[in-house]
């Protein structure tokens, strides 16, 4: 869901900023206002959700002592100033400083209603970005499919957090369904560029002159603007890169040689080849893979997660109760140990796809994890299950973390409630939850 925006209106003169109110309001704005500096200091705190106009010239504090001290608080803050004729060397002032734009009195509204709806773009963004990047260091998140505790998605979080921060291109590949589009907007946002564009292009399913169009131009109507130069400054994920015609691939590599180095857009390749056999290396010019992959992340498939699959698949049913207003079902032993021995080969996007439908048939009342797991395979029973085996310990330890998490969420961190359901004493309980890492504080509510 969309952050919603705010505009705070900071000005002495009362006309003013109710003026400016009431113009923004009229404009599909929702808007507060400050009589004065030191009062809308006390309100905007760090991560408001907005964005704010002020007068330079006021009694007290100041416009440009105000600017300065949201940008110690918050330097992603989109400030507009307004200044008074003469005053441009000010307002040029704030603006190294970190103002967002400026306007003149007497300003055009139309041009305050244009300005403020950059300012609420960019600080959505900036906002969105921030949540993301939370999210990827603490592993959180509900439908982020780059939860979990396995080894092998810390090392995809520690290469997300360590490549974000390079300015190098990116090849990302990996099975159907792993993430990769999500793993390419979360390097975009943990790096430099996080505040800059970010914009996505399938060059699967289109023929050599759209792509050809579409990525570099010109349009012949002159209605579109090449991805190249839309991306400016940002980041272009170019998925299916193993769809690029040689002639296009060619073209692609020329212009990142030209960018030079460090690049000024960033180029993330997602390649889909693992399925069918091939590798992106012999799709691609070679010169062009090595310059794509010299820095490369593989997602790794789900199969391989382990424990991580009953944690997901427990937040996604859980998740999706909410949305039917049902409950979510219960898994047995059996079924923990079926989902962590299925082969996955949809991956999280066949996961969801289970989830919600283990949902829908506990609402009537009928069916089956295992059923559903059977009927997302066209082959026998004994083969939907991955020829893997593992040690008994580990599907008893797995099933043993979702029963004591699944029960402590039900009752909302009550110990006693735990106990008394799983008949366990207190000793034992709290050995477990520190064992599986499980602290009540993330259940209380």
């Amino acid at each position: 869901m969309a952050t919603a925006m705010k505009i705070a209106i900071v000005d002495d003169e009362q006309d003013m900023r109710q003026s400016i109110s009431q113009w923004l309001a009229l404009s599909g704005f929702d808007t507060e206002t400050f009589a004065s500096a030191e009062d809308a200091v006390k309100a905007l705190g760090s991560d408001y959700p907005g964005v704010v106009i002020t007068d330079i010239k006021m009694p007290g504090m100041d416009g440009m002592q105000f600017l300065k001290k949201l940008m110690s608080v918050d330097s992603g803050l989109p400030v507009i100033m307004i200044t008074g004729h003469g005053d441009v060397p000010m307002a040029v002032e704030a603006m190294r400083i970190g103002a967002f734009d400026f306007l003149e009195k007497p300003f055009n509204p139309d041009r305050m209603t244009e300005l403020a709806k950059k300012a609420t773009n960019a600080r959505r963004l900036t906002l969105d970005n921030r949540a993301l990047r939370k999210e990827l260091s603490g592993g959180a998140g509900i439908m982020n499919k780059l939860i979990g505790a396995s080894p092998v998605m810390e090392r995809l979080r520690e290469d997300i957090l360590d490549l974000g921060q390079a300015d190098g291109h990116v090849l990302i590949d990996g099975e159907t369904g792993t993430g990769k589009t999500l793993v390419a907007h979360a390097l975009h946002a943990v790096g430099t560029r996080g505040s800059k564009k970010f914009i996505t292009f399938a060059c699967a399913g289109r023929d050599e002159a759209d792509l050809t169009k579409r990525l570099f131009g010109p349009d012949p109507d002159g209605q579109i603007q090449p991805l190249i130069e839309e991306a400016r400054g940002g980041t272009l994920v170019l998925e299916d890169i193993e769809a690029l015609p040689q002639t296009l691939q060619a073209r692609l590599l020329t212009w990142i040689n030209d960018q030079g180095t460090p690049p000024e857009t960033r180029i993330i390749a997602i390649c889909n080849l693992q399925e069918q056999g091939r590798t992106c290396e012999s799709a691609l010019r070679p010169d062009l893979y090595y310059r794509l992959a010299a820095m490369k992340i593989t997602t790794p498939p789900l199969r391989s997660r382990g424990e991580d699959i009953l944690l997901l698949f427990t937040q996604l049913s859980q998740q999706f109760a909410e949305e039917y207003g049902c409950e979510s079902p219960e898994v047995s032993a059996q079924e923990a140990a079926q989902l962590l021995q299925a082969p996955w080969p949809g991956n999280i996007r066949q996961l969801i796809n289970v989830a919600e439908r283990a949902v829908l048939q506990n609402r009537r009342g009928s069916g089956s994890i295992t059923s559903l797991l059977l009927s997302e395979s066209d082959a026998p029973e004994q083969q939907t299950m991955t020829t893997e085996g593992k040690p008994l310990k580990e599907y008893v330890e797995a099933f043993e973390r979702m029963l004591i998490d699944n029960t402590m969420r039900r009752h909302k961190g009550s110990i006693v409630a735990v106990m008394d359901e799983l008949c366990l004493p207190r000793r034992t309980l709290n050995e477990k939850m520190a064992k599986y890492g499980l602290q009540r504080a993330d259940y209380l509510g």
